[in-house]
């Protein structure tokens, strides 16, 4: 890497193009190369010496990107060269958004930017994107390259993919810390008519969806009743709490969270305070969510009969030695 950078200073401004392309991942555009003060003959004498490599050619001349010494820049560096072929105001976006924010983890073949709708350009191996406007909450830099926010990327993810896959790219982002479920609803509201935002928003109406109590005591009737169980007791206080759900004779509770997704830390911390009482008074307690309940009642029925054979085997044999 030494000698490399000893080489490249040889030309004009040759510090800085060396560290300028420390910055982008080892690539330039010749635009900048230009704004350095390299000359036309300047860049063609050294892609002729192997010490800058094409690696894009944009629709214009200025445009193109080279890479410096290596010729094979990396995942963030052929990101970053896609970027600066498509001009001011590009942005990496969509499936190369994701892979860059960690919401997939394959990298796309073809790199996806977005760019103003005005502009015609059609650069080789990049997969361009016209949008007529993005606002400042839309667009960011992540890792020093310009790409598109975590809540307009999981918009354009959900216009494009089916739900399970758009479901497990929002689940990456609030496992991440870069947008949670809550505040993504919110920001779908700021932007009606934004393809992808109906679809997103399915998603998750689907797994921050909330029951009425009448209703979930109905659907939790009908469960319990598949499952084996008889009708629970429901809002009744133990222990100092109110539960949601309480088989006596199984020493059983259920509790069923409003929100699958995102709870605060105070909530979950009242939220173990509950369930270790309920346990040093002898009794289990179980969890489900109000989309499991409307969604995935098989799921809750398979657990609830397996929990409550394990309680009426240890009622019979007693407490396990």
């Amino acid at each position: 890497m030494h000698a490399m950078a000893c080489t490249i200073q040889q030309g004009p401004s040759g510090s800085e193009v060396w560290a300028l392309s420390r910055r982008q991942y080892g690539v330039v555009s010749r635009a900048q190369l230009v704004a350095l003060g390299f000359t036309r003959s300047a860049i063609a004498h050294r892609l002729s010496r192997g010490r800058l490599h094409r690696v894009r050619l944009g629709p214009r001349p200025l445009l193109a990107v080279y890479a410096v010494g290596s010729p094979d820049p990396s995942s963030h560096g052929r990101w970053m060269a896609a970027v600066l072929c498509c001009g001011k105001g590009a942005v990496l976006s969509h499936f190369s958004a994701a892979a860059l924010l960690g919401l997939r983890e394959r990298e796309p073949a073809v790199t996806d930017v977005t760019i103003g709708r005005g502009a015609d350009l059609r650069p080789s191996g990049v997969r361009v994107h016209r949008r007529a406007f993005l606002s400042d909450d839309d667009v960011g830099v992540f890792d020093g390259i310009p790409v598109t926010s975590p809540v307009r990327t999981l918009i354009d993810l959900a216009a494009k993919l089916g739900a399970p896959r758009v479901e497990a790219a929002v689940n990456a982002a609030d496992k991440l810390d870069l947008v949670d479920p809550e505040s993504l609803r919110e920001a779908l509201e700021h932007r009606p008519g934004v393809p992808g935002v109906r679809a997103l928003r399915r998603v998750l109406d689907r797994r921050t969806f909330v029951l009425t109590d009448s209703e979930l005591e109905r659907r939790f009737a009908r469960i319990a009743r598949r499952a084996g169980l008889p009708t629970a007791e429901t809002g009744v206080w133990l222990n100092g709490w109110k539960v949601d759900f309480f088989w006596r004779e199984l020493g059983l509770v259920v509790e069923t969270d409003g929100l699958r997704y995102h709870r605060t830390a105070a909530q979950q911390s009242r939220d173990l305070r509950r369930d270790h009482t309920h346990e040093r008074a002898g009794l289990r307690t179980v969890r489900f969510s109000h989309a499991q309940v409307r969604h995935d009642p098989g799921v809750v029925i398979e657990t609830l009969a397996e929990i409550a054979r394990q309680l009426r085997a240890r009622s019979f044999y007693g407490p396990q030695q």
